[in-house]
């Protein structure tokens, strides 16, 4: 049966083969239908799809927003139980005069209350307002007629929503990222086109991702040796954790990488004496080994140091595991829990090894370069925190992309950042909230890809963009608020 043209419903006109007295009933015309699921590949807010007049859409914006302030809210409050719990695990372990300098934790639990409830709102209101769109627009301009731009329009116009995390709080990395997650989807695309697809064929070199990995290492792991300030603080305090050194080795580091005199070599010794490690440092040093890893050898230094780094990202990942296996595979875990808990604690096991190899190499790397060349300077730092990123190869194959666009953003920021601090890049005063900008982009281009393109979506993620956006279902189907 071909598809009707907008504000008609089609009819079946097969008679009913059940015992129903009725000739046509809904249950034989929902069976004979060939109409696609909201899951298919055909998405039902692209110009291909069936046309939808009964169904509840004030309901369907409704629990867009719950949905979309239900993922907000339970990532972020996810992640920041687990932050308050390593913070007061740390707390317990520090004398008593330290304990004094670092926030009270009711203030911890207060913060994260009010980030949370704000993520909760951005991503509801995200929802909430593209579905808006989306029903406007379908409901003025009819649904074939503007399926081509619409969830363009509506992804753009859903885009400011991230103003409520923070109006003066900045998202530069978040948008750069988006920005990335949509140049992937709009790559993809390119990839399937016979226009620009040999265009877009380097695109699909098997190891990009370890490649694109590696890039993001050399500016990311240089700026957190010689330019902390290039970094956002919140990833800046993941890296002084995760990178397992205390401030005065880094500026020990910086000091003989940048050519300055030391300037604290009393304190890096006072720091490995209280360790139980006596140790005297050169002035003359040309080689930074003895500041980092101090009487140990480079190799008994990446073993010792992969072990602690192991503990220290075991905590990382294990929400980033969980609580997306609650949201995503929320109907799977009533049937089979400990399968899907199994993968998710092997999962934990596999990027925590990835994470650990990754900041233990950083160090291996660097060790060995400054060993063979005698010699330390930033170049030698850069090409040195290369190769780290091919402990990417650790991770699965579906989630290296994630990361290395993730790391990718956090480079990009912070080596504009370098160049606008050093006068290549006037700061401009015109434009004080370009992240919004960027992100409205990026959200415009990614909801369109969700809407004519879905093919070039993973399929976990097209259900749960399904299942927050209540993608309208075809006629005789179950509508998102009741049966017929």
């Amino acid at each position: 049966m071909p598809p009707a043209d907008d504000g008609e419903v089609p009819v079946a006109t097969e008679k009913c083969t059940c015992t129903s007295p009725d000739e046509t009933c809904s249950n034989c015309r929902r069976k004979s239908s060939s109409l696609p699921t909201s899951s298919s590949s055909c998405s039902l807010l692209s110009f291909d799809s069936y046309p939808v007049q009964d169904y509840d859409r004030l309901w369907r914006i409704f629990t867009a927003s719950v949905k979309g302030f239900t993922i907000g809210a339970g990532l972020k409050g996810g992640l920041a139980l687990f932050a308050i719990l390593a913070r007061l695990r740390r707390r317990r372990s520090l004398p008593s005069a330290r304990k004094m300098e670092m926030v009270s934790g009711s203030e911890d639990v207060i913060l994260a209350v009010k980030e949370t409830v704000r993520y909760g709102l951005f991503l509801g209101t995200f929802a909430g307002t593209f579905v808006s769109v989306d029903e406007i627009v379908t409901a003025v301009g009819g649904h074939r007629r503007t399926a081509k731009w619409r969830a363009l329009l509506a992804g753009a116009i859903a885009g400011p929503s991230m103003l409520l995390t923070g109006f003066n709080t900045q998202h530069t990395s978040l948008a750069i990222y988006i920005l990335m997650r949509a140049a992937v989807l709009a790559s993809r695309c390119g990839i399937k086109s016979k226009r620009f697809g040999h265009i877009c064929k380097p695109l699909t070199w098997a190891h990009g991702d370890i490649f694109l990995m590696c890039l993001s290492s050399s500016q990311i792991l240089s700026a957190y040796i010689l330019k902390q300030d290039s970094l956002p603080p919140s990833y800046k305090s993941f890296l002084n954790k995760q990178g397992g050194k205390d401030a005065v080795i880094l500026q020990g580091v910086r000091e003989i990488a940048c050519g300055f005199p030391f300037s604290n070599l009393d304190a890096i010794e006072k720091h490995y004496k209280s360790t139980g490690v006596d140790i005297t440092l050169d002035p003359q040093m040309k080689v930074p080994c003895s500041i980092i890893h101090g009487k140990q050898t480079c190799e008994a230094h990446f073993v010792s140091f992969l072990l602690q780094a192991y503990k220290r990202a075991l905590p990382v990942y294990l929400p980033v595991y969980l609580i997306p296996a609650l949201i995503v595979h929320r109907q799977g875990l009533w049937k089979s829990p400990f399968s899907i808990l199994a993968k998710g604690l092997l999962g934990t096991a596999r990027s925590s090894l990835f994470l650990s190899m990754y900041c233990s190499s950083a160090w291996m790397w660097t060790c060995l370069l400054f060993r063979l060349l005698k010699r330390c300077n930033v170049p030698m730092v850069v090409m040195g925190t290369f190769p780290t990123g091919l402990a990417l190869a650790i991770e699965k194959k579906s989630r290296r992309i994630e990361i290395s666009l993730y790391c990718m953003a956090r480079a990009i920021e912070s080596f504009f950042t370098c160049m606008a601090d050093v006068g290549y890049l006037p700061e401009s005063k015109k434009l004080k909230r370009a992240d919004v900008v960027v992100f409205s982009i990026s959200t415009a281009i990614i909801m369109h890809c969700y809407a004519v393109e879905r093919d070039v979506f993973r399929s976990k993620y097209l259900n749960v963009l399904d299942w927050v956006f209540g993608v309208p279902l075809p006629p005789y189907e179950t509508t998102p608020r009741k049966k017929k």
